[in-house]
């Protein structure tokens, strides 16, 4: 019978984990390159159909790179208005990343329950940041998953009348 601690180095493991993971990897990359994510990727992608010693791009990593390019603008401002005493410029550029691509999948995975992205986010700053991240992200996430279903509904009404629209 396994023990809680195989769990955990199992979950780790985990392929939709190491997909966030890489995005959280590209998304510090970009900024810290001060380059569009999106372009980030794309180059990533070619590397890897180009050298065969690449690793593929996993398709999760793309939809979560992707996913928080386009919507950049929203998740910045809905972590921004849970920091309390920070700003976002503040935080350690590998914090923004996880918190960015948890926000991203709370507004927009629905394959994804909140918890688990809230976890996955607090695994992966217990893996990449500092000792004080997990928590400081937990605790704001605890907050954006408040709201999360409200943006999501909103968003499904959004798709709804632009497909109604398209099909007059």
């Amino acid at each position: 019978m396994a023990d809680q601690s195989d769990k955990k180095s199992f979950k780790k493991l985990g392929a939709r984990h190491k997909a966030r993971r890489r995005a959280v990897d590209l998304l510090f990359e970009a900024e810290a390159r001060d380059i569009d994510p999106a372009d980030l990727l794309s180059e990533r992608v070619s590397l890897a159909v180009r050298e065969e010693s690449v690793a593929p791009v996993n398709p999760y990593t793309r939809v979560l790179v992707e996913g928080v390019a386009d919507d950049l603008d929203r998740v910045d401002g809905t972590i921004e208005s849970y920091l309390q005493d920070w700003t976002l410029g503040r935080l350690p550029a590998v914090d923004r990343a996880i918190l960015r691509v948890a926000v991203w999948e709370l507004f927009h995975a629905n394959d994804v329950p909140p918890v688990v992205a809230v976890d996955e986010a607090v695994e992966l700053a217990k893996e990449l940041s500092t000792d004080d991240s997990p928590s400081f992200i937990n605790g704001v996430l605890g907050q954006v998953v408040q709201v999360a279903p409200q943006v999501r509904a909103a968003a499904a009404a959004t798709r709804a009348t632009v497909v109604a629209d398209d099909e007059k």
